[in-house]
């Protein structure tokens, strides 16, 4: 019987001895970032993204504010740290989704996706994460599709105004089932400011990530890492390394598409020695171990 993983187990499992008497893979070309809800909220912005830094990340995902105070309290903070706030994550599309039919919710959704837009130009980074549909009782997925299209297409001009991707990921939100049909959806944009954010944890629950990344290919454009275990029907989160998916098999993938992009650790925060552990293992993961 599996139980989940504590801290004091994550933090007490060591590498597997490398020196095996054959040559290691290469590293992939691959930023490590960290999300920046894994950073203690104790800390100021300032003492958060040195923490970053100083455990081994190079880059920091950040959430949508509206507040401009705090906007330029993060840019001070990621500068004097010196580290890249390289992505933003949209905070209104799972209570506002643009695949609703009340248009004051779809009116919301575009509004918190023009902040999260502005906040990435602000900071310098090239995403913003969006979640493109949620189908549920009340959507179809034909509506899903074409809703959630129609409002997309609507904030192009602003996202290459920018010069910030729009970064579709799936969240067990219903909706692009397969890998297939993530890349048509991608692809009836024609646009390269529309591509794939693509969570290697997520996906497992129906599909196999390695098969998802040579789908998708250079469609990717950012990659969130977790890790998940599946036992019967019951699953948990666990840390990175330590669930089922094949990460030797992630990393041919990804070396296979070429990927160059950023890595994002998404998992709950903790302190100096438990960041420190995540950015060790995320190592492992990149050379391929």
């Amino acid at each position: 019987m599996s139980r989940p993983c504590s801290r004091r187990d994550f933090l007490a499992t060591s590498a597997l001895a490398l020196g095996t008497g054959v040559a290691a893979p290469a590293r992939l070309p691959v930023a490590k970032a960290v999300y920046i809800g894994m950073l203690p909220k104790t800390l100021s912005y300032a003492g958060r993204f040195k923490l970053a830094r100083d455990t081994g990340f190079d880059q920091v995902e950040c959430e949508t504010t509206s507040s401009q105070k705090e906007v330029e309290e993060i840019k001070r903070a990621a500068e004097l740290a010196g580290i890249r706030i390289h992505s933003v994550m949209n905070q209104a599309h799972w209570r506002y989704p643009l695949s609703s039919s009340d248009p004051a919710e779809v009116a919301k959704s575009i509004e918190g996706m023009e902040t999260s837009l502005r906040n990435a130009s602000f900071w310098g980074a090239d995403t913003v994460l969006l979640v493109p549909a949620v189908v549920n009782p009340g959507t179809r997925y034909r509506d899903a599709w074409t809703r959630s299209q129609q409002q997309i297409r609507a904030l192009l001009p602003l996202a290459q105004e920018l010069k910030v991707i729009i970064a579709l990921e799936n969240v067990w939100n219903k909706f692009l089932l397969s890998p297939l049909e993530f890349a048509r959806y991608l692809d009836d944009f024609a646009s390269p400011w529309v591509r794939a954010y693509f969570d290697v944890g997520n996906i497992l629950l129906y599909g196999y990530p390695q098969d998802w990344i040579r789908t998708l290919g250079k469609r990717i454009v950012k990659l969130h890492l977790k890790d998940f275990r599946m036992v019967n029907s019951t699953y948990e989160w666990v840390a990175l390394r330590e669930g089922n998916i094949d990460w030797p098999e992630v990393y041919r993938a990804l070396s296979e598409i070429g990927y160059s992009g950023t890595a994002t650790c998404e998992l709950p925060a903790g302190d100096e020695a438990y960041l420190r552990e995540v950015s060790r293992r995320v190592d492992l993961i990149l050379t391929g171990a």
